[in-house]
């Protein structure tokens, strides 16, 4: 286990004098590069090295854990310098977190953890009933996984962990890619899980992510709500079949998912087998900007179009590239929605805000010829907390326009 050291024996690190340390003080969690003085021996810290932050004047800010290799160079842990990072540690983080889901959800299905927000940076726990997957996304928490594990069965008595270490995060703090049990055996099949009515199919080891995309459940109940008897949907970039068959189990007629990944879609189709709706739903696999513009040239038209798409502007050098990417959503699938239909539009990219995705995807309807009202704008369930100080931490938008 990682065992701790306090105050007296942990290095300091500084911030430049023009560095912004109010912002620090005011909750925001992260010190880049940048704004870091850093000297030789800051340089020969090992990646998760916990020291103590100063600002420019050696006024004390806390606690950090320090990645030299990453241009987040330090995420402040604690404001007490002298905190003790263990079990103990751990598991006041976890009850609180806990206190907030076990409110919120009747079921133990939900985010547990969502990184900085829940005062554990870099950290994801999703959990899914006795199982919990984590995705440890800084080098710190990589260090301190043994102390994170035991806290995570002691305060919310879960069989299994496992950790989760795809995703681009981990790359550009160093860390490897491999997953493994942490605790218990992994599943050896999917994980039902109970959401708006529907059962979905989570696959744990081999799947996206943790397995399921939590964080758009309330956007799935809002769009069940715009659907009638008889209404045919369709729903691209489907993964498990997340809004498709939240829809179905609304009374939908039919579901057709459109997803590159046959384990996706066969997963969608075992979640409607089990919700007990498979004679409705279709699956197309295949890339989907070629299957929108077929079914564009087949003159298919539905009363709901959802498209949820990967990060198209997973940074700030690939913004403007994603916005034309959701531009180009917007603009095939506008087509594709009956007059007086709906179209519901995604983004999971932190690199574009609200206004720059709901402007770009406005600008796809209105080149696809279609004109739309704005009715709904969706983010991220309360399981996903927002940090108010930290942009990042709001990185779901839906937009949904009822089309003429």
């Amino acid at each position: 286990m990682t065992v701790d050291t306090i105050a007296p024996s942990r290095p300091r690190i500084k911030l430049k004098p023009k560095a912004n340390a109010r912002a620090l003080r005011h909750g925001f969690p992260w010190v880049y590069a940048n704004e870091l003085v850093t000297d030789r021996r800051t340089r020969k810290l090992t990646a998760g090295t916990l020291a103590v932050l100063e600002d420019g004047a050696m006024n004390t800010l806390g606690l950090v854990a320090v990645n030299p290799d990453s241009k987040i160079i330090a995420r402040i842990l604690d404001k007490d310098p002298e905190a003790v990072i263990d079990q103990v540690w751990f598991a006041t983080r976890f009850e609180r977190a806990l206190a907030l889901r076990s409110q919120l959800y009747d079921a133990p299905f939900y985010r547990l953890v969502h990184a900085e927000t829940d005062g554990l940076p870099g950290v994801v726990v999703d959990r899914f009933g006795d199982a919990c997957v984590v995705q440890p996304n800084a080098a710190w928490a990589e260090a301190y996984l043994e102390p994170l594990t035991a806290a995570l069965t002691e305060v919310t008595g879960c069989r299994v962990v496992l950790k989760n270490a795809s995703g681009r995060a981990r790359g550009l703090e160093g860390l490897d890619e491999v997953s493994k049990p942490l605790l218990g055996e992994a599943p050896t099949a999917p994980v039902p899980v109970q959401m708006n009515k529907a059962t979905y199919m989570a696959d744990l080891t081999g799947g996206q992510k943790t397995g399921l995309f939590f964080d758009q459940r309330e956007n799935h109940a809002f769009a069940a709500r715009l659907v009638h008897s008889g209404a045919e949907v369709l729903d691209v970039f489907s993964h498990v079949g997340g809004f498709g068959l939240a829809m179905l189990a609304a009374g939908a007629s039919s579901a057709t998912c459109v997803d590159g990944s046959a384990a996706a879609l066969d997963l969608a189709t075992q979640g409607a087998r089990a919700s007990g709706f498979d004679d409705r739903l279709s699956i197309r696999q295949g890339d989907a900007f070629e299957v929108l513009t077929a079914l564009g040239e087949e003159q298919a038209q539905f009363d709901v179009v959802i498209c949820d798409p990967p990060a198209f502007a997973p940074s700030k050098p690939a913004l403007e590239a994603g916005l034309r990417a959701y531009e180009r959503v917007a603009r095939l699938a506008a087509g594709l929605v009956k007059p007086g239909g709906y179209l519901g539009l995604c983004s999971c990219s932190h690199a574009a805000d609200l206004t720059k995705f709901r402007n770009a995807s406005a600008r796809g309807i209105g080149r696809g010829g279609r004109r739309g009202q704005l009715i709904h704008t969706g983010y991220a369930g309360a399981d996903h907390p927002q940090m108010p100080q930290l942009a990042e931490s709001g990185y779901l938008k839906a937009v949904f326009f009822r089309l003429d």
